[in-house]
């Protein structure tokens, strides 16, 4: 199983995170996409490649609204090639990237379809020009200019020379999950630590591939986890909190929860939901952050000194999972508690997982 870390998208600090992070041993490295609050992710990502070797390279995560998908199909090769083939794209529904341009997370069915023309693309072959969504109001027609010729189909053609990168998508509830079974190369729960939920994730997504006549080991499984490593206990759920606030709420975003949940985290989670400042999105010490108990804290994310964490993460491998995705500290946490948790977690925890 691999484990990866997270950082925002800042291109100078995404080298120095990368290196670091390469150093360390860890698998991969995964840069948030939202365009109002950091940098843009392919030109950190690209900058990332340039002093690395073997450090995976992804987003984590874009989404299917701000840009169209030949335009991320094209960024993301893009940076597969200059890391000579290390790229992964991950992808939502979308969240803060949103939020700051005053929509809620992208519809099903627009979410579905741009993942279709995102694999289409992807591996090098057309999009039919009736299928792509530019509003005529927009941009009108191409026969409106009377070429002489022109595109017959929308196609990215030096794409088909090289290896094909694959498509992740960050998913909670069952619509979402069952999109994903059919149209992605992973599947990245935000589920949080418990194996329950996650199981039933697992479950979920192989019934919808059985049922729609496709191979239920055609597809592989990882999670975004949310990790705090610290002798103290009380201090390692304070590293998460922020970070766990933003993940958590995905499970209860429009109102509804799914999978298994007991009553006592199912009020959590619609505290939470109805607590939550997108201005202090993955904030420790935001008003969001005070609704989560630490038996939730304890459940949904993986906290303690290092042997109790190398157990949890024992236990998610166990379920098949390939990739683990970890975010540890976020902003309002102890800068030097924050320190100390991550070393703790590098020399420690790390090596035991991998």
């Amino acid at each position: 199983m691999q484990l990866w870390t997270t950082t925002v998208a800042s291109p100078r600090g995404t080298m120095r995170v990368a290196q670091q992070a390469e150093e360390a041993g860890w698998d991969g490295l995964l840069v948030v996409d939202s365009q109002n609050l950091s940098g843009d992710p392919y030109v950190a990502l690209a900058m990332a490649a340039t002093v690395t070797t073997k450090l995976g390279l992804g987003t984590g995560v874009t989404n299917s609204v701000t840009r169209h998908a030949a335009v991320t199909a094209n960024s993301i090769t893009s940076v597969n090639r200059v890391s000579k083939g290390r790229a992964v794209l991950g992808i939502g529904r979308g969240d803060s990237a949103l939020a700051h341009l005053g929509r809620a997370p992208a519809k099903l069915a627009q979410f579905e379809r741009y993942l279709r023309q995102l694999q289409i693309y992807l591996r090098g072959e057309s999009v039919a020009f009736d299928d792509i969504d530019i509003p005529f109001d927009v941009a009108p027609p191409m026969s409106e200019l009377e070429l002489a010729n022109a595109p017959s189909a929308s196609r990215i053609g030096w794409i088909a020379e090289g290896a094909k990168v694959p498509v992740e998508v960050a998913a909670s509830g069952p619509k979402v999950i069952a999109i994903s079974a059919l149209h992605a190369d992973r599947i990245m729960f935000t589920l949080g630590a418990d194996v329950e939920r996650i199981a039933w994730g697992i479950e979920l997504a192989r019934k919808t591939r059985k049922d729609a006549d496709l191979d239920p080991d055609g597809i592989t499984y990882g999670a975004y986890v949310n990790s705090g490593c610290h002798a103290n206990v009380e201090v390692a759920r304070s590293l998460v909190r922020g970070g766990l606030t933003t993940f958590a709420r995905f499970s209860v975003m429009h109102g509804k929860t799914s999978g298994p949940l007991s009553g006592k985290d199912r009020d959590v989670l619609n505290n939470l939901r109805n607590a939550y400042d997108m201005r202090a999105h993955t904030r420790g010490d935001s008003q969001q952050a005070t609704t989560l108990t630490n038996e939730f804290i304890d459940r949904f994310a993986i906290v303690g000194p290092p042997e109790t964490c190398v157990k949890r993460f024992e236990a998610l491998k166990k379920l098949g999972l390939e990739r683990i995705a970890t975010s540890g500290a976020t902003r309002g946490a102890d800068p030097n508690d924050a320190a100390v948790g991550r070393a703790l977690f590098e020399k420690e925890v790390l090596p035991a997982i991998r």
